[in-house]
Formats: structure tokens, sequence, C-alpha cells
């Protein structure tokens, strides 16, 4: 067969059949539907359990004229609560992921747990209706304008904390609930209801918690460089300091819990938290020395080697985060819910309520769904995006998150957890590009190490260029979150009395 003849047969084979093109476009179009499907997937299962909080509140309710109170507001407590596992949640397990000591899918997953379990095993059974005393409910008219206020004050604080998301900026909820509240107060009863002196004291813990929890991780990140990272023998260094730092951070979380995680079960006084505190770091001591010792055997003498001794600690110090937050925020979900379901059945309301298991489970559920469907974002930003993480890094950030707490509530002074992580992970970022451009110690390491050919200021650079370079915190989201803890409250207290404003045109 000749060149000639064969020319057009290879011509017909690769000219595609009306059958090939179909079919190219079938694939496109379902390549097109999974995409859309993807994301429709999480919106969907948001409204399918919004639906069922609302379903299930309705049926252990029973039938009567207020079924449809309880029933929205179940919903609005279910869309808080996932709007709270979306955001708030990055803050326990975003620098154990940013360091690589956790999987994302296993951070979500040991999250979910605890946050579960700390919600319905330590969860407060009796909470304030009226967040950290914002308004006087003396003042509040009658049972109906307390119910549609606590109504305007769950959806602004869920629309609010459902932006911050959207934008990538872990807010605190429980100022988002303290401004809805506001809010709906200062409509429903006027200026005169707000108790200004607890909203100043709320505000100065904007500043309080990141600062303390900067200084805290920048304190904790020195030690481990001085005393560690910056030695000749690290290994050896490490077997004196990583048993004392493991102990510090064993102390420091069981105080943290009995504290503000297990206020449902025990109700210790300063000299038993004390007790526990020295207690616990005996026995921690004790236990991971020779742990240390062993798992340090045969290490070369590098920065990559210590940073395995600190995955342990992080997937511990994950978990404890999340319980506590389960145990101690699921409140800002479900706290006003319970209030709107009591002011409901007795015809009036209180200060205090108790919060019924199913109202509970709503809470629970809806932070570990929301933690799971939109969680992997903010946790991203926390753990890789604002600066970068390694192990140590991220045992200084946890240490911090709970040492702050502790610190601050001996010291009365207000403080914010979610502030206090993210500010933390500030502090340990700003901490890194002071002491890369300061320290003495840290040049003649590099210079010993490396016989001064690495790590220098780069000369052909410009000075500006150079400290740009430099810069270890992205400053861009530096500038978001610090503008979003800002606005958080006047946002919320603006939303939520525009909305109260609009349920009396509709009354």
């Amino acid at each position: 067969m000749t060149v000639n003849d064969t020319a057009p047969q290879r011509r017909a084979a690769t000219k595609k059949t009306s059958l090939d093109k179909d079919l190219n476009k079938f694939m496109t179009l379902e390549q097109a539907g999974r995409s859309v499907a993807a994301r429709l997937a999480a919106p969907g299962l948001a409204l399918v359990f919004l639906v069922l909080a609302g379903l299930y509140a309705g049926l252990t309710m029973g039938l009567s004229s207020t079924t449809l109170i309880i029933v929205v507001a179940a919903v609005l407590g279910g869309y808080m609560a996932l709007t709270i596992g979306a955001n708030d949640v990055a803050n326990n397990v975003g620098p154990a992921v940013g360091a690589r000591a956790l999987t994302l899918v296993g951070a979500l997953v040991i999250a979910a747990t605890f946050e579960t379990a700390g919600a319905l095993v330590a969860g407060g059974d009796v909470v304030a209706t009226i967040s950290k005393g914002i308004v006087d409910p003396a003042l509040v008219p009658d049972s109906d304008t307390f119910i549609w206020a606590m109504m305007a004050a769950l959806l602004s604080s869920a629309m609010w904390v459902h932006v911050a998301t959207w934008i990538g900026a872990p807010v605190s909820t429980t100022h988002s609930v303290v401004g809805g509240v506001m809010g709906a107060g200062i409509a429903a009863a006027g200026f005169s209801a707000v108790n200004w002196a607890t909203v100043g004291t709320i505000t100065a813990s904007w500043v309080i918690s990141p600062l303390l929890g900067g200084v805290v991780a920048a304190g904790f990140l020195a030690v481990i460089k001085i005393n560690i990272v910056y030695q000749d023998d690290k290994i050896a260094a490490a077997r004196r300091w990583v048993p004392l730092l493991m102990a510090v951070m064993a102390a420091a979380f069981a105080c943290y819990l009995a504290v503000k995680g297990l206020k449902k079960v025990w109700h210790p006084d300063a000299l038993e938290i004390a007790i526990l505190g020295v207690s616990v770091f005996a026995l921690t001591f004790i236990a991971t020395r020779p742990w240390v010792y062993y798992q340090s055997e045969g290490m070369e003498n590098r920065n990559q080697s210590l940073r395995k001794l600190f995955h342990l600690p992080l997937i511990c110090s994950a978990a404890l985060l999340s319980f506590a937050h389960g145990a101690n925020d699921v409140a800002n979900a479900v706290g006003p819910l319970a209030a709107i379901v009591h002011t409901v059945e007795f015809g009036e309301f209180s200060s205090k309520v108790n919060i019924p298991i199913w109202i509970m489970l709503i809470g629970a559920v809806g932070i570990s769904l929301g933690l799971f469907l939109y969680g992997p974002r903010l946790i991203r930003m926390v753990g890789q995006q604002i600066t970068k993480m390694n192990p140590m890094r991220a045992f200084c950030v946890a240490l911090s998150a709970a040492f702050t707490v502790i610190l601050a509530s001996a010291l009365g002074l207000p403080v914010s957890s979610t502030h206090i992580a993210v500010g933390a992970v500030f502090g340990v970022g700003f901490f890194r590009e002071y002491y890369t451009a300061h320290s003495r110690r840290r040049r003649e390491y590099m210079r010993k190490q490396r016989k001064g050919a690495a790590d220098r200021w780069d000369d052909s650079l410009a000075p500006h260029e150079e400290l740009q370079r430099r810069k270890l915190v992205r400053r861009a989201h530096f500038t978001t979150i610090v503008a979003a803890w800002v606005v958080t409250v006047p946002v919320a207290a603006l939303l939520s009395a525009g909305i109260y404003g609009v349920t009396l045109l509709i009354r």
C-alpha cells in the first residue's frame, strides 16, 4: 500500500464522528453539573439540618398556638450553631493543621468529636438569657417584646458571623451575641436599658485579649528558640526542656478546663484549681521525661527532628481546646433559644434559664456540621495563611490559648478566647520578624553553622524592599481580621436593631 493510498484513510480515522462530538458535549455537561452540585452540597446539607432542627423542635414541644414561634427560634439557633462551627472552631485546630501535626480531615474529626462532647457533657445547663448582663431584664416591657428581641439578636449574630466567615476573618461569637442583644435591647427598651459599664468592659477585651495572647505566645517561642533551637546540642537541650514545656501545657489545660470547660460538673475554688495545676504539672513532667528520651534517640541534631517531639502535645491541645470551646460557647447558639422557649412555655422571662437536652443537641450538632461544611477555609487561614506555622510555633499558640485565659481569670480581666488564639498567631509571626532581624544570638548561631554565608541581609535590595521581604505576617490578613474585630459589636447591634424594627412592622 502506498503513502498516497493511506493518507485519506488516516484523515478519516482521525476525524471525529457525530457520536464522538455528542459524547464530548455530554461529558462537558456532566462535569459542569458535578461542579455545580459540589458547590451546592454544603448549603443543601445546612438547609436540611435547619429544616430538621425546626421539625425536631416542633415535635418535641407539641402542637399549640406557640409552636411556630419555637420552630422559627430553633431554626435561628441552628443557624447560629452552624456559623459558630464554621468560624470559631478554626482557632482550636488551625495551628496544628498548619504545623502538619494533624491532617485537615483528622482535625475536623477531632474537633467535631470533642466539640460535641464538650457541649453535651459539660455545656452549661443554666445560661444567662441577656448575654453578659448587657441589658436589664426589668426594663423589657413584656414577654412578647423579649421573644422578638431574642430572635433579632440570634439572627443578627448569625448573619454577622456568616459574613465574617465569608471574608475570612475569625471573630468572637460571644461579641457577636453581645452586639445582637445590645441592639435589640436598645430598639425594644431604649438606651437606658443597656449597661454601658459592662459594654466598656467588653470593649476593653478587644485590646487586652490579642495583646495578652500575642505576648504570651511570643514569650514561649523565645524560650524555645534560646534554650533549644539555637543550642549546639539540640537533642540534649530538648530532653531538658520539652518535658518541662509539656508539663506547663498540661497544667495550663487542666486549669483552663476547670475554669472554663467544666462549669456544669465542677465548681472549684482558687485553691482547688492551684492544687490541680501543680499535681498535673508534676505527673506530666515525670511521665514525659522517659517518653521524650525514647522519642529523641537516634535523632539528627537539627530543627526538623525536634519538631516531631511537639506533634503529640499539639494533637492533645486541639482536642482539649475543642472540648472547652464546646462546653463554653455552645451557649452562644442555644442560650437565646432556651430563653425564648422558657418565655413561651411559662409566659415570663428570666435572667437565667435551664437548657433542655433537645436544645443542647441542636447546638452541638449544628457546631459540628458547620465545622465540616465550612470550617476548612478558616482553619487554613489561622493555620497557614496569617504566618507560617511549624510544630514549635503552633505549640506556643496552643499553650498561650490556655495559659492566657488562666492568667486573665486570676487578674479579673475580660478576654475573648478567639482573640487570644488569633492574637497568639500574630504574636508568633511578629516575634519571628523581630528576632530574625535583631537577634544577635541568632546571627551568631547562623554564622557558626553556615560560616556566615546564609541568612544575611541581601545588599542588592533597597532597604524598603528588604524590610518587605522579611515581613513574616501577612498584613492584608492582619488588617482584615483586626477591622472585623473592631466592628463586630456595632455591626451586630445595628443589624439586630434593624431586624427588630422590621418585626414591629410585620406584627
